[in-house]
């Protein structure tokens, strides 16, 4: 069967694709337009610079490309003064570092396609999560992570969540800065304590039961090694837009492999940095060129086991951030992996080979299908029969108007496909500017060792306690030398919002600046 439908001939497919890919300005190149299995180097297909704001998804089966396909829009957007984020959960994207070699196998297919190749090497920053890895350990504090992202991780229902939220408040308002996860289980086991039920009782709503699973929740997340995650020095999104001196976009691959095991932690953390973006970066509208580009590998772990309300917050970041100049490429097996009120910002579309081995999978292909805008493709085979490196593109003109569909043999990247040498990945982290700034783990004073100091700081019974500002059980003294509040916490008046905002002065405290919560309910202090 042709996958060319019979209303449509060869010649004017090729002049439309022509048409619609004919963009004036910066562009990345995606390859050549294919029909009936032969490439057309004449034929660009490419997605315009200034759309990728727009957001976009990289779809297709395990082994039909995708990885190489991020490495390609990665390096012709650092090439083109962009900075770019990439999940590498497999260990693949490090080659970005190195430049490419010549084989035979390279020289057939940049012929093929009527590419200018040359090998070259992309200026990468190698991150880890929490040092599990090789790369500069990035971490976030408890209380930026926020109760909502935390919740995810944990797997928490609705209600514990909502519990959670509460405990996020308590901390907040009595100044207990929550920076690991041992401050978080510390302010938990305060609360269903003999002489935390008092102020358990004020939360209201929180129950010493539900209080209870979050603990036993969080012991077990620690047990997997979690906590390294958590604590100070928190990173700096900002960190992630720097660019070379040569001008180049810095390319940042945050490696995954140590933490496959946490899916939902690694997933979630990727969320979290984006909505710390979304907070500090200003509104810029349309751009000629975006700040950063995020690319979302393993997407459908972010969305897997999601409450509605979740879900309904990375709609809204997803739609609110392209106004900050940030483009997010969700990538995964198949379009139906992401929700249909996300999937419906998604304006540039990567589509690599799907399987149709099972009943289930041609359900997946008929609804890959349905996605795409009408074509002279016979989609629904062509998918099915695209080799490696070969992809299904459609992306937003310059005008905003979808492009046709057109079937492309995919340009190969110019750095190297495999993994950059230990050494180089080593060298690279040593020289890095953000090793002085992220390498050691601080432990500053925060709500464990507040709360141990007024353990210790008891009196005995026939001691008077000593008056104290913040709110304690009538048997529980003061910590010595505390200072007394400059202003009371206004989280508790709009618990419950989607987006709301706390603001505490407690002198002394690491918390002492302004805190902000957004719409995952994740915090960034005033900086």
């Amino acid at each position: 069967m042709s996958i060319v439908t019979e209303d449509s001939s060869t010649p004017s497919q090729l002049d439309q694709i022509r048409a619609g890919y004919d963009f004036a300005g910066p562009a990345l190149d995606f390859g050549a337009a294919v029909t009936d299995g032969t490439a057309h180097p004449d034929v660009s297909v490419r997605l315009p610079l200034g759309v990728m704001n727009r957001h976009g998804l990289v779809a297709g089966a395990t082994g039909t490309g995708k990885t190489k396909t991020l490495q390609l829009m990665a390096e012709q957007l650092s090439g083109q003064g962009v900075p770019v984020f990439l999940a590498d959960i497999k260990g693949d994207l490090s080659g970005m570092a190195t430049a490419g070699v010549v084989s035979d196998r390279l020289n057939a297919r940049v012929k093929d396609v009527g590419q200018e190749w040359l090998g070259a090497a992309y200026p990468t920053e190698f991150l880890s999560l929490g040092g599990l890895g090789n790369g500069i350990p990035i971490r976030a504090t408890v209380t930026s992570f926020g109760p909502t992202l935390l919740s995810k991780v944990l797997g928490l229902n609705e209600t514990q969540e909502s519990s959670l939220g509460l405990v996020f408040h308590f901390a907040d308002s009595r100044g207990l800065a929550l920076l690991d996860i041992k401050d978080l289980r510390a302010v938990i086991a305060h609360l269903t304590s003999d002489e935390g039920k008092d102020d358990l009782k004020d939360l209201g709503g929180l129950s010493t039961a539900t209080a209870g699973v979050i603990l036993r929740n969080l012991i077990a997340f620690c047990d997997q090694g979690a906590e390294v995650f958590f604590g100070e020095p928190e990173f700096d999104t900002a960190d992630l837009m720097r660019l070379a001196p040569d001008g180049k976009g810095i390319v940042s691959c945050l490696e995954l492999i140590a933490v496959q095991d946490r899916p939902k932690l690694f997933s979630t953390f990727l969320m979290w940095m984006l909505a710390d973006l979304f907070h500090d970066l200003p509104e810029v509208g349309d751009v000629d060129k975006p700040k950063l580009v995020f690319f979302f590998d393993e997407a459908h772990l972010l969305f897997d086991d999601a409450s509605p309300a979740f879900l309904d917050a990375i709609e809204q970041t997803v739609r609110l951030i392209r106004s900050k100049g940030v483009g997010i490429f969700f990538v995964t097996q198949t379009p139906k992996d992401v929700p249909s009120g996300i999937l419906a910002q998604l304006g540039n579309r990567v589509q690599h080979a799907l399987r149709a081995f099972t009943p289930e999978d041609a359900k997946a292909l008929k609804a890959t299908v349905s996605t795409f805008p009408r074509s002279g493709y016979d989609l629904e085979e062509l998918l099915t029969q695209l080799g490696t490196g070969e992809a299904v593109i459609t992306v937003l003109s310059e005008r905003g108007a979808p492009t046709p569909v057109a079937w492309t043999r995919m340009n190969a990247p110019q750095s190297t496909m495999a993994p950059s040498a230990d050494s180089l990945v080593q060298q690279v982290i040593t020289a890095s500017s953000l090793k002085g700034k992220y390498a050691e783990m601080i432990d500053r004073e925060s709500a464990y060792e507040k709360l141990k100091a007024r353990i210790l700081a008891a009196p005995a019974p026939d001691e008077a306690p000593e008056s104290s500002p913040v709110p304690v059980p009538a048997s529980e003294p003061a910590p010595a030398g505390r200072q007394p509040k400059t202003e009371e916490s206004l989280l508790g008046q709009a618990v419950g919002s989607s987006a709301f905002k706390s603001m505490m002065r407690s002198a002394g405290s690491v918390l002492g600046r302004e805190i902000t919560r957004s719409l995952f309910g994740t915090a960034r202090r005033g900086r």
